[in-house]
């Protein structure tokens, strides 16, 4: 048995300092079906703007809220860009998020998963928070959490990034602790672990996040291998080749790679960086579309300026001194192939098929991701 006390210590000591000008607060009343009692603390900064996004960001085992806020960069940079942070707090002695049962497995079914998902309905109702802009990330158990909350409530977020986890439901028994999983030796095909996805969610025929994936290759707590799984898992769901695309080496630093799987998964492999990878914070902010500076898929944007008064979809949000400006991408078509169930079928920067296999129509999602249902 995997001491958690002892495997997620450096963990903590790990993630840097945050500086954010504001203090975590606690929302202490009823907010919604918490079957767990998962606690809820969000940052919100000053002068908000109407309709803003929302990071989900969720904490490793023995770690809390007010740990993963103070050693993470999302509140400063919040801050800065505007949006609202929550930080769920896990109920649990170990601080380890239910990442296994059937309850949290799937969509309404209660487990920590509902807890979250009501917080998020909370933001939205309550602050006013963009619904199609809520975004999920997390490390260790909190990757494991936001691989959960990526398929258990499809329709609540726009993008994911994890942090040295496993696929979702890979997790899956009466134990807080899956050996099997944690050592790499669960291994499915990429239709085995969509299909636990989908039926996360029976019926459900909208649209997912896309998701970005971290693992050093060193990790002896979850192991490597996950990685793998995890990328078969999502690029099954969301319709797109396990081949890359493209692999970069020293992307974003020295000894990282990055391969790109279309534009809807993307995977980070540390080479000999161990269960701690570090929170790449702006990145993350760019995969989700609140800074300029991700993949073309993500970054297209259409912004109109008046009068020096700027206003971006998607997001991304900048002001300058002239009158007017519209800045749109091309998305250009390749012709006679079809994309199946599932698959992508249109979005700014996309170059595949825009035609769907039979019976299945390609509809609209957001302004970089078209999906066959």
């Amino acid at each position: 048995m995997v001491s958690l006390k002892t495997v997620f210590a450096t963990l903590a000591a790990a993630i840097g300092a945050n500086a954010a000008a504001g203090s975590l607060q606690q929302v202490t009343g009823s907010f919604g079906t918490n079957p767990n009692n998962v606690g809820f603390y969000y940052y919100k900064p000053a002068n908000l703007p109407a309709k803003p996004a929302l990071i989900v960001a969720i904490h490793y085992c023995t770690g809390s809220a007010q740990a993963y806020f103070s050693g993470t960069q999302y509140a400063n940079l919040a801050d800065t860009n505007k949006y609202i942070v929550i930080y769920p707090d896990s109920p649990r002695s170990g601080k380890c998020f239910d990442v296994h049962s059937p309850q949290t497995l799937s969509h309404n079914g209660g487990g920590d998963s509902q807890g979250i998902a009501s917080m998020v309905a909370y933001a939205i109702s309550t602050w006013g928070v963009d619904a199609g802009r809520v975004f999920v990330t997390g490390s260790s158990s909190g990757a494991m959490m936001t691989n959960v909350m990526a398929g258990s409530y499809p329709n609540l977020f726009q993008a994911a990034s994890a942090y040295s986890g496993v696929p979702f439901a890979c997790f899956a028994g009466s134990g807080e602790w899956n050996s099997s999983c944690a050592n790499g030796q669960t291994s499915k095909t990429g239709p085995q672990w969509g299909d636990l996805v989908r039926a996360a969610y029976p019926g459900y025929s909208g649209p997912r996040p896309r998701m970005m994936l971290w693992h050093g290759t060193a990790d002896t707590t979850l192991y490597y291998a996950n990685l793998q799984q995890e990328i078969l898992e999502w690029t099954n769901v969301l319709g797109v080749s396990s081949t890359p695309t493209t692999t970069t080496q020293n992307d974003p630093q020295s000894s990282y790679t990055h391969t790109a799987y279309g534009c809807v998964v993307q995977a980070y492999s540390g080479a000999g960086v161990g269960h701690t990878v570090p929170v790449h914070e702006s990145i993350d902010l760019q995969w989700f579309g609140i800074t300029a500076g991700g993949p073309s898929c993500v970054g297209g944007t259409t912004t109109t300026t008046t009068n020096g008064v700027t206003t971006t979809t998607n997001g991304v949000t900048t002001t300058t001194p002239t009158t007017s400006q519209t800045t749109t991408t091309t998305t250009t078509t390749s012709g006679g192939a079809t994309a199946p169930h599932w698959g992508q079928c249109g979005g700014q920067g996309w170059t595949g098929p825009t035609v769907c296999a039979a019976p299945y129509t390609c509809q609209y999602s957001n302004a970089w991701y078209s999906q066959c249902l």
